[in-house]
Formats: structure tokens, C-alpha cells, sequence
């Protein structure tokens, strides 16, 4: 019988007091696999950007973004294992999601990675009304009186287990051990795999978007607190699983983080192929073939630290294979 864990963040006082990075933070509770957890998360700016008045600069301290609910010790878990996280539900916590334009961060502006002589471009913050009922999030413009009802599609931004070598990594970067790799794959009826670099793993996750576009071209999705519903379950031992790797009931999907975006794209197509060997039998040369004709490749952020890039393979085209001991099979079920 599977166990249910209700666990309830220390947010609400002193958001200071949530882990912000990934590694370095003791954990706050201990998970046995097979455990289905019931939590929430804040938002990327701890709740602190609630109206168009609120500019992400005057209001939040840029020490403390990005809180993450967790960590979360999975007993059992050792290096060389692979963290198995299924997402239930993920359901806006309150009617309101925000976004905003940050000076020197996104895709279409001056930033300390891509250097200008040009200012930033203007601080704006945007409030999208949620309603679940109907299932959108209304865009509403600034400068003009013009509204537009968007898809709800909710996700969680960083999902993410702590580092290998003793590395401390902020929530705000992505790389091998997940963290903020914003796709919008990241949602309910998707299960993430995670390759354990510390015992316990350390799991934790937030930064719940109401709805974003791939890319992410602005920096900033439609930020909001989450109630999340997920499984943790663990696969021990078997191939390594290098980098994050996710799956839905079509599709299966590797991720690259990187600079330049090329070498993101390199990274989720080299696991790609490696893994449609493993699971067709194929040489790494036919499989290499059939992803290059097969494989979709969804652009998640080029916004972060480094950028993050999805390949997805459909599943029938592979003859339906047992993926990760059936793990997302079970959990789905």
C-alpha cells in the first residue's frame, strides 16, 4: 500500500528560511520510495510581486529567489541510482500568477553573460488572473486595453537533486542534477528521472509556473505558488541516468543545459540516441538515424545560467518498449 506524506513548507513566516539552492541545505524530511507527497511551493519571488506596482528589483532580495520545497531524503538512495518523481497534480494555489521584464535577464536584452553598452529595457510587472474552473490565465496589457485568455498549463520551473562532488548550485541554474531547466514538459502526468549523486538524493522542487511559453524569452513565466501532488519511488542500481530524463504516456525526452545552445542541443540528442539504443537493441549509429528523423526538440529556457533544450522520441516509434522498469506505467496507473 502506498504511503501518503502530507508536508507543509516553513514559508508563510520567514521564506529566508527555504533552501535556494541545490546541495548545501540540510534535509527536512525523510521519504521512504513509494511515497506519494502533498505539498505546495512558492512562487519564484516568495509572493513578494502581488500587483503591477511591484517591480522585482525594489521588492525581492536577489539572494532569495527561487525557493525550493524540500530537501527531501529519500532513503535507500545512493550515488549511481536514478530518483523516480511522478507528478500527479499541479494546481495554482491562489487566482493570480505574475510575470515581469528583469533588467539584464532574458533572451532579447542586455545581460552580464551577453554585455552591451545599450540599458536594460524597461522593469514591468504583469498580473494574469487564473481560473482553474475554466482552465486559462488571462493575459492583460499594459499600455493598452487588450486581453487575451491563454491555455493553463501548469508546471514546476526546478525540479532538481543535489549535485555531484559536495557542489552547492543555485536554484536559478540548471545542469546534470535537473534545477531550473523551465520546460513546460514538467507537468502533471509526467514522470522525471533524476541520477543520484548523494545519499538521500536531496530531492526538491518549485518555481511553479501557471503557464509558459518554450524558450521562456522574457525570463519570467506566469509565477505562482503550487499545490503539487507527486510520487518519489527509486530504481537501484542499473544504467546510469546522466543527465534528467523525462516521460509522459507518448513521448520519451532527454535534457541538455548548456552555453552556447548548441551544446544543450548536442547533450539532450547524445542521451537521446544513447537511450534508444539501450531500449531498441539498435547500434549507436542506426539509433542515431532514427532519432535524427524521428525526434522533436522543444527549446525549454535561454534565459539561465546555462540554456536547456528537450528531445522527445515517441514512444511507438521505438515498439512501445518497458521504460525505466515501468516506472511511469505503474505511477500513471
Amino acid at each position: 500500500m502506498t504511503s501518503v506524506l502530507r508536508f507543509e513548507p516553513d514559508a508563510e513566516g520567514d521564506p529566508t528560511k527555504l533552501a535556494y539552492t541545490f546541495g548545501g541545505f540540510e534535509p527536512l524530511v525523510s521519504v521512504r520510495p513509494g511515497t506519494t507527497v502533498s505539498t505546495w511551493t512558492l512562487d519564484c519571488f516568495a509572493g513578494r510581486v502581488r500587483s503591477t506596482a511591484d517591480l522585482p528589483s525594489q521588492v525581492c532580495d536577489p539572494r532569495f529567489l527561487n525557493p525550493q520545497t524540500g530537501p527531501f531524503f529519500v532513503e535507500g538512495a545512493e550515488p549511481g541510482d536514478t530518483l523516480v518523481v511522478h507528478f500527479h497534480s499541479i494546481t495554482p494555489r491562489g487566482g493570480r500568477g505574475v510575470s515581469s521584464t528583469v533588467p539584464m535577464f532574458g533572451a532579447l536584452t542586455t545581460t552580464p553573460f551577453t554585455a552591451l553598452l545599450h540599458p536594460p529595457l524597461p522593469e514591468r510587472t504583469w498580473v494574469y488572473e487564473i481560473d482553474l474552473q475554466a482552465g486559462v490565465v488571462t493575459y492583460d496589457a499594459l499600455d493598452s486595453p487588450h486581453q487575451i485568455d491563454l491555455p493553463l498549463d501548469p508546471m514546476h520551473g526546478t525540479v532538481g537533486v543535489a549535485p555531484a562532488l559536495g557542489e552547492v548550485r543555485s536554484a536559478l541554474a540548471p545542469g546534470d542534477w535537473g534545477g531550473n531547466m523551465d520546460t513546460p514538459e514538467m507537468r502533471a502526468g509526467t514522470t522525471c528521472y533524476l541520477g543520484v549523486n548523494v545519499p538521500g538524493a536531496l530531492f526538491s522542487l518549485g518555481d511553479g509556473h501557471a503557464r509558459q511559453g518554450e524558450g521562456e524569452t522574457c525570463g519570467v513565466a506566469v509565477e505562482c505558488a503550487m499545490d503539487t501532488v507527486l510520487t518519489i519511488d527509486l530504481i537501484k542500481g542499473g544504467p546510469p541516468t546522466p543527465w534528467p530524463r523525462l516521460e509522459d504516456d507518448a513521448f520519451i525526452m532527454t535534457t541538455g543545459s548548456a552555453r552556447p545552445l548548441e551544446d544543450a542541443f548536442r547533450i539532450a540528442h547524445t542521451e537521446m540516441v544513447r537511450w534508444v539504443a539501450e531500449l531498441t537493441g539498435l547500434s549507436d549509429m542506426d539509433a542515431y538515424q532514427l532519432v535524427s528523423q524521428a525526434a522533436l526538440t522543444p527549446i525549454a529556457q535561454v534565459v539561465d545560467t546555462s540554456y536547456t533544450v528537450v528531445t522527445k522520441v515517441e514512444k511507438r516509434f521505438l515498439g512501445s518498449p518497458t521504460v525505466m522498469q515501468g516506472m511511469h506505467a505503474r505511477w500513471r496507473a
